[in-house]
């Protein structure tokens, strides 16, 4: 009777340390999914400050100016809701004033504007690969909350479902292949 006690407290044992180190290990990837978010948020404000720089600076010619300060005014200010389609337009608006390398040439050619063409180019292909790190951790996050266990033991306690963060991120062709 003592030794089958033994046992089944040993087994109980054996399972609490499991499901703590699954709880664990999903709040570890919780928190790799917040520092993601965190580093995406950076490169989005980041990307969208630069191209309010760059429309502002008189480089570019009236239109062009106009269409990248309205997409990257209001990429900053959009909800939450909202911001994936914000963020979106401003990479379509990129690709769209950027599509002609004279416009490249042209920003390059301003005085500063060799800087101001680094950091952008640098700005947008900063973005992609922050979305990926993000996307990549609310994956893992994903694959674990599906599992019996964690949903059974209520492991992932009251957290939200992780939401992937999904937009159009190509950099404009002309500018992607510049050099940091």
């Amino acid at each position: 009777m003592i030794e089958t006690l033994v046992w089944i407290a040993l087994a109980l044992g054996v399972i609490g340390v499991y499901l703590s180190w699954t709880a664990g290990r999903l709040d570890r990837l919780h928190t790799r999914m917040d520092a993601a978010r965190a580093a995406l948020d950076a490169q989005l404000v980041r990307r969208a400050s630069v191209v309010l720089e760059v429309a502002t600076s008189g480089v570019l010619d009236p239109a062009s100016s106009l269409v990248l300060y309205e997409a990257a005014h209001a990429a900053r200010q959009a909800e939450e809701d909202h911001r994936e389609v914000a963020e979106s337009e401003l990479s379509q608006a990129l690709r769209a004033v950027f599509a002609d390398a004279d416009q490249v040439e042209a920003v390059k050619a301003a005085p500063g504007g060799e800087e101001a063409a680094e950091e952008l180019a640098a700005a947008v292909r900063r973005v992609p690969m922050a979305r990926r790190f993000h996307n990549d951790a609310v994956r893992a996050a994903r694959a674990l909350r599906r599992h019996r266990k964690v949903r059974w033991f209520r492991l992932a306690g009251h957290a939200p479902f992780p939401l992937a963060f999904e937009m159009d991120d190509e950099p404009p062709a002309d500018l992607a292949d510049r050099p940091a």
